[in-house]
């Protein structure tokens, strides 16, 4: 309650401090914030009917004091709304009509409406336009007509009425309402589709116009239906598809209806792409109509309908274009500035087609001048801000799709405003003796001196200057401080200008100089632009150009300069000229060059001409073309394909080539042209089996370009077949040399079909490592650069255009450089590797050279080689072996190794086998997590933020980290506290640390296979105080209260006064709450402080997040008769989810990965989880998280050096039989655990609830530590503890089984079972006694015993009891649900067999006596701990 209390004020005090921090900040701000304000509702596209109501909708938001006032434009004007009854705007804006009129010669209704929303003293905003149409009578531009339809056949009933209507038109068939189907369509136009008509489709139908008013009704026509005769009918179209526009997104209906026996199938297609229906997009209607949903900008473009029939085929194309609604890219942002300056609003719109886009200020048009200005296409820039400038800014774009309006504020800020109410000191006086130094036409250069009384270092000046005459003032700065000049360009010519300057100092504007009054020089002093210039190409490299004199000109002209660009992509050049005309040569050929000319006089340049542009004279070509390539089709055909000359080449537009070939070594030429665009030429008419040679050139208007190389082929000797591939050559004949194999070939037997080549292969034991095509004349060819001693196959195969026909095989031997040996060696085959454990993979393969047993009987070796799957990684390891299998150790955990064989038999060697891939399997991180950091967290320094990276040698993935933290470096592990992290989360975050300490951090990573190596423990000192970070001053001079000073300026004496009043009362409070909380704990009963005392004792050493706030103390031996009589059945549902985490801090604790135990690989690959539920952004408190060591004589307490089993599930184990017990304990205690059956004792664990844990399966083992004392002995007693138990089999699911009837229940308050005792029947605490459970209800499976070392201690035969520790801690009222733990077999170890030694020992009145007093002892200890300030 004390430190409740003492919270509380302190949080007061704080809340006080702030809010009044708060009030001196908001004097110091003075620019007035922008205002909200905008359309949350604007008005849309309305079809309204004659003589109905109608509303358009339109509602502003602002946060002003009045309310936006809104009116409405209609097609651009004002309405004037006062005195008209028909029409009127609702309180949210809207504008409604009570009823539409509309008649052929009076439609006042009818047209664009824009809503405009004001507030006084602010400004305006216009929304969207939206358009009011009015339905028009309904009136039939074609009815239908009757009709006869052969059944299976399509029909159309005409229906046009107006285009607005078409949604409001439906048919009937006999007066009936006919409803659409697969075989009934209604079209855009109004029309009905009846395809593959029956008899019921025989009729009267009509269409009918309803729910706009009027209803109106066509004529009846009679549908009547004939049998199909039989003849053929041609194809032919009674719809076809017509152009059409769609917005993005909706939907769009491509009729297409065709008649014909037999019926044509109707297809569709986007360009030249076929379209299928698919994805839910695109459905076929009534037998061929298309209809597309949801349209996207893809969907655009010419779609074709072709209706195909047996007989004939038709095509029909429409366009369709998809529009899309402007869309804002970026919108126009609000903008402070102050007067005088240059500001830019931008705006970037995109749509289809592209939107144009206008401004407004305040609901009017931005009209462009010379001081706004569209700039960037669609930027609006404002020259010389001046105060009425102020407003609001709408960007409006608008397609044929939509319109859409952005809005931003402009506020132009006082001088001085935004900063602190008055200047902190003196400005700079007048710049003195302002004085224009160079006066141009368009600029003006203006120096000054400093000011008389600058005030300051570094002065910055700013010229404002405007023009005479107007109101508007523009500004320029200086580029950098001290500079006394300033160049103002981009001024009027023979215009005045009226000029000031002003400083700047660290203070703020100083005072103004005296305005200078100055023109610009009249710009007739320079040249006007040359008059009536013409460029004229007369060859293909000269432009030859002529101007006359300038109009305009003061003095005379001294020079010309003639500017000159190669429009394909050169820069600008020039050059001097003295007269009015010149020839420019040297140019490209066909080449566009624009010129432009400027006169000189003694004053300079003038002004430029326009750009005049000319292209040069085409030529002939100067380059043949390219990539000439024959193909002989047959024995009278040659087809030639070539490529155009470079562009370089061209010198003009190709207009044809012309192709020149000749029979063998005659000189006679024939000549073939083709068209300008065609690429290739079918030479036809030819000679069979004769050899011909073609060259080809390029043709321009000009004429014949450089012809290409004459090119050779020979035609067949008889037209061949090239249906099929060639047969396998009737032939294959090899001659090995040293380093080369000689391969000749006979064409195939079959010499009907063509044969273009052939394909060569060969490589050692495969023909395929290297490819080589030769021409179907060529009949051997040499491969070279092979090796010596080496066996190559070699495969031969025809080919032709159609493909390669069937290979021919032959294998030969190189010769050998010295001795040759018959035998070459062939590699390994069946190389499998398998993976045995982390680090270990067998790899076995068979060797072909040896006999069908495999077995080797003379000196050959194989040699393994292995390398890690990854690219960087290129280091390969070998080992030999003389058998047909490799165990290969040593290798990184889940990692992907590939292995392969070779064989070696003295000096001949075989190349390496087929590679084998293995992953080797995963085991616990061997390295630890890097670069842990320790922060504090801003504004929270009793938070401490924990940030690190994953191991280096993860060996398998993260599945989450244990933190450590202490705040002695060199305590025990076990007195640690810890905190998991599920996940592969890399930060947490610890809270409600103690201040002013240092505390240490170590990190263990975990993956599925257990617990890697702690980190080197990272030190963290917290802050000293939890106050915002004090002032700067001496120290004792600092409170909670002094941690800032009022924004308005330094504090008076007044304001400390009332600070150190208000920190008196404060800690006057504070006392007097400490000292009745004091007196009101010392009221505490007995009874109370037992439960403390129990509470404390029973919480080990590790203790986790909440712990100490939401677990009950147990109240020990007072009230176990109560305990009795809570059942436990009440617990939740199996496996509840849990915010909190309690584990015993004992000195048990989680075995870490470098403890050195061995593992068994078996388990290992067994599927462990690590599963909790942890916040994002998890935390901890660190409130009694250091609990001290109990003076209660408890065995884990009183023997900290004795065995002890981790808080986490354990699967590394000794014994044949593990059992699995889940109970549901929530009392603090430590016991040892005895179950009688059968006269054999069976060990039980019963542990921790873990909400965070809820099955893990780790490699982590019992640690194992001498005992320097035996245990007390253990009582039936302790097996209360395990009420109920859940079976795990091995692939960790789970089995639940209820207490048995002869178990007593418990509450989840059991107490610290110290004074175990053998003849607990007859103690006074035998209530806690339970009867044992029987051996038969414990499952257990099969599990080989692990070479690890001992774990527990035990004596005798393994028949005896398992003795087990179990640590639990939990929370009255609720059990948690426990976690699965595998109990081993107690080792022989020589330590604990006084324990069982001392099983039949009694206990003595007395010695209970003793410990009654010595508990008592303990919770008075306990209580004065409690009590302490």
């Amino acid at each position: 309650m004390a430190e409740r209390g003492a919270v509380g004020l302190l949080s007061l005090l704080c809340l006080t401090f702030l809010s009044t921090a708060a009030k001196h900040a908001d004097k110091g701000s003075a620019a007035l914030p922008f205002s909200p304000f905008w359309f949350t509702v604007e008005p849309q596209d309305v079809l309204a009917v004659r003589g109905n109501s109608a509303l358009l909708n339109c509602s502003a938001h602002s946060d002003a004091a009045t309310p936006a006032r809104v009116e409405w434009k209609k097609d651009g004007t004002f309405m004037s709304l006062v005195s008209d009854e028909r029409r009127h705007i609702l309180p949210d804006g809207s504008l409604f009509f009570t009823h539409v009129v509309h008649s052929k010669h009076n439609k006042p209704d009818e047209g664009t409406y824009q809503c405009v929303a004001t507030i006084d003293n602010l400004g305006s905003i216009s929304s969207r336009t939206a358009r009011l149409a009015v339905a028009g009578m309904p009136r039939f531009a074609s009815q239908p007509s009757p009709a006869t339809v052969r059944l299976g056949d399509s029909q159309v009933m005409a229906c046009e009425v107006n285009a607005d209507l078409v949604p409001f038109a439906r048919w009937e068939k006999d007066r009936q309402p006919l409803e659409p189907s697969g075989r009934l369509l209604q079209l855009p136009s109004g029309a009905l589709v009846i395809s593959n008509a029956s008899e019921a489709d025989a009729g009267l139908y009509r269409c009918l116009v309803e729910n706009v008013g009027s209803s109106k009704a066509s004529d009846e026509a009679q549908l009547q239906t004939t049998p199909e005769t039989g003849e053929d009918r041609k194809p032919e179209f009674l719809v076809q598809p017509v152009p059409v526009a769609k917005v993005a997104g909706s939907s769009v209906l491509l009729p297409c209806v065709a008649t014909g026996y037999p019926a044509p199938h109707i297809r569709w297609m986007l360009g030249d792409k076929p379209l299928e229906e698919s994805d839910g997009r695109l459905e076929l209607l009534a037998g061929g109509s298309l209809q597309i949903y949801n349209l996207t900008e893809e969907d655009g473009g010419v779609y074709t309908c072709v209706a195909e029939g047996s007989n004939g085929t038709v095509e029909a194309q429409a366009q369709l274009t998809i529009q899309v609604p402007p869309q804002f890219v970026k919108r126009p942002a609000n903008i402070y500035a102050h007067e005088s300056m240059d500001i830019v609003f931008e705006c970037e719109v995109s749509g289809s087609p592209a939107p144009t886009v206008k401004w407004v200020k305040n609901g009017d048009a931005v009209i462009p001048s010379d001081y706004f200005k569209i700039i960037k296409e669609h930027n609006l820039q404002v020259l010389g801000l001046v105060k009425s400038d102020e407003g609001f800014y709408q960007c409006l774009a608008e397609n044929s799709a939509g319109n859409i309006q952005s809005s931003a504020q402009l506020i132009i800020l006082d001088h001085g405003s935004g900063g602190a109410a008055g200047p902190a000191g003196p400005t700079p006086s007048a710049p003195r003796d302002v004085v224009a130094s160079l006066v141009s036409t368009r600029f003006i250069k203006l120096t000054w001196r400093p000011p008389a009384e600058p005030h300051g270092d570094d002065l910055t000046y700013s010229v404002f200057y405007s023009q005479e005459g107007t109101s508007r003032e523009r500004v320029v700065n200086t580029s950098r401080p001290g500079e006394m000049q300033v160049t103002i360009q981009n001024l009027m010519p023979d215009t005045k200008y009226r000029f000031r300057v002003v400083a700047h100092n660290s203070n703020g504007q100083g005072e103004s100089s005296t305005a200078l009054k100055v023109a610009t020089q009249a710009e007739v002093q320079v040249p006007g632009p040359a008059p009536n210039l013409q460029a004229v190409s007369y060859t293909p490299t000269s432009v030859a150009l002529s101007w006359d004199k300038p109009l305009t000109g003061n003095g005379e002209i001294l020079t010309y300069k003639l500017y000159y660009t190669d429009k394909s992509g050169g820069n600008e050049q020039d050059v001097d000229i003295d007269g009015q005309s010149y020839t420019m040569t040297g140019l490209k050929k066909n080449t566009e060059y624009s010129f432009r000319v400027v006169a000189n006089n003694k004053h300079g340049p003038g002004v430029s001409t326009e750009d005049v542009t000319v292209r040069t004279l085409s030529d002939v070509p100067s380059a043949p073309p390219q990539n000439l390539t024959l193909e002989v089709q047959n024995s009278k055909s040659i087809m030639l394909r070539w490529q155009p000359p470079p562009l370089s080449g061209q010198n003009g537009e190709i207009t044809g080539y012309k192709i020149r070939y000749r029979k063998g070594p005659r000189r006679s030429e024939t000549a073939e042209t083709t068209g300008g665009t065609q690429l290739f030429k079918l030479i036809d008419g030819l000679e069979r089996g004769t050899e011909y040679s073609f060259r080809v050139s390029a043709v321009t208007v000009n004429g014949t370009g450089p012809a290409t190389e004459w090119t050779t082929a020979e035609t067949f000797e008889s037209d061949l077949d090239e249906s099929r591939v060639p047969d396998q050559p009737s032939s294959l004949h090899v001659r090995p040399l040293v380093n080369s194999i000689v391969v000749s070939w006979t064409p195939p037997e079959n010499q009907d079909i063509v044969v273009r080549g052939y394909t060569i292969g060969y490589g050692i034991g495969s023909p395929h490592a290297q490819t080589i095509k030769v021409d179907y004349k060529q009949r051997y060819y040499t491969i070279e650069n092979l090796d010596p001693s080496s066996h190559y196959v070699i495969t031969l195969k025809a080919f032709n255009n159609l493909g390669e026909g069937i290979p021919v095989y032959e294998s030969a031997i190189t010769r050998p450089q010295s001795v040759p040996d018959p035998t070459p060696m062939m590699p390994p085959v069946g190389v499998q590797a398998s993976v045995l454990s982390h680090d270990t993979i067998k790899v076995t393969w068979a060797d072909n050279s040896l006999p069908k047993n495999q077995k080797i009987t003379d000196n050959r070796y194989y040699t393994v080689r292995w390398k890690t799957n990854i690219p960087a990684n290129t280091k390969v390891k070998m080992a030999n072996t003389t058998s047909l299998n490799h165990m290969v150790t040593g290798l990184k955990p889940n990692t992907l190794y590939e292995f392969s064989v070779m064989v070696t038999k003295g000096r001949r060697t075989s190349t390496w086998s087929m590679t084998a891939q293995g992953t080797t399997f995963e085991t616990i991180p061997s390295s630890s997590p890097k670069d842990v950091t320790v922060v504090s967290k801003e504004n929270k320094p009793r938070t401490i933020i924990v940030n690190w990276q994953p191991p280096s040698e993860a060996n398998g993935k993260i599945t989450g980290y244990i933190i450590y933290y202490s705040t002695d470096v060199n305590a025990e592990v076990h007195d640690w506290v810890i905190e998991p992290v599920v996940g592969n989360r890399l930060t947490h975050q610890i809270q409600e640390l103690t201040l002013d300490t240092t505390y240490y951090f170590k990190i263990q990573a975990r993956n599925s296979k257990g617990m890697g190596p702690m980190s080197e423990a990272v030190h963290f000192r917290t802050p000293k105080t939890s106050n915002l970070p004090p002032k700067p001053g001496p120290p004792g001079n600092q409170h909670p209260q002094d941690s800032g000073t009022p924004l308005g300026g330094g504090g008076g004496d007044s304001y400390m006064l009332v600070i150190v009043i208000t920190i008196a009362v404060g800690a006057f409070i504070i006392i007097v709450v400490v000292v009745g909380a004091f007196l009101c704990t010392r009221r505490t009963t007995s009874h109370q402080k037992k439960k403390r005392a129990a509470s404390k004792s029973s919480n080990g050493s590790h203790k986790y997040k909440g712990n100490s706030k939401d677990l009950k103390p147990p109240d020990l031996w007072i009230h176990h008769e109560r305990l009795e009589l809570k059942p436990m059945d009440k617990s939740p549902e199996p496996n509840p989810v849990m915010t909190e985490t309690p584990i015993p801090r004992t000195s048990q604790d989680i075995t870490p990965a470098d403890s050195g135990l061995e593992s068994n690989p078996h388990l290992q690959q067994r599927r462990n989880s690590y599963r909790g539920l942890e916040s994002e952004d998890s935390m901890s408190t660190l409130a009694g998280r250091r609990g001290m060591r109990p003076k209660m004589m408890m065995p884990f307490d009183a023997q900290p050096p004795q065995p002890v089993i981790s808080a986490h599930p354990i699967h590394s184990l000794d014994n044949h039989h593990h059992h699995y017990h889940m109970g549901s304990l929530a009392s603090p205690t430590r016991s040892y655990l005895y179950h009688q059956g059968g006269g054999h004792p069976r060990s039980h664990a019963c542990v921790t609830p873990l909400s965070h844990l809820d099955r893990v399966d780790s490699t982590e083992s019992v640690r194992n530590t001498p005992s320097s004392e035996p245990l007390p002995p253990p009582t039936a007693s302790s097996q209360a503890s395990c009420p109920s138990e859940i079976m795990a089999d091995p692939e960790g699911s789970y089995h639940g089984s209820t207490t048995t009837e002869e178990e007593a229940s418990y509450s989840s308050n059991l107490p610290p079972h110290r004074s175990a005792h053998p003849h607990a029947h007859a103690h006074p605490l035998k209530s806690f006694a339970v009867p044992a459970i029987p051996a038969s209800g414990h499952p257990s499976y099969e599990s080989p015993a692990l070479p690890s070392t001992p774990l527990l201690a035990q004596t005798g035969p393994p028949t005896h009891p398992h003795v087990v520790k179990t640590a639990s801690i939990g929370t009255l009222g609720r059990t948690r649900t426990p976690m699965v733990v595998n109990v081993p077999n107690a080792p022989d170890v020589p330590e604990t067999s006084k324990m069982l030694e001392d099983v039949d020992s009694s206990y003595e009145p007395d010695e209970l006596t003793e410990e009654m007093a010595h508990l008592e002892g303990l919770m008075k200890d306990l209580n004065a701990i409690t009590t302490a300030p």
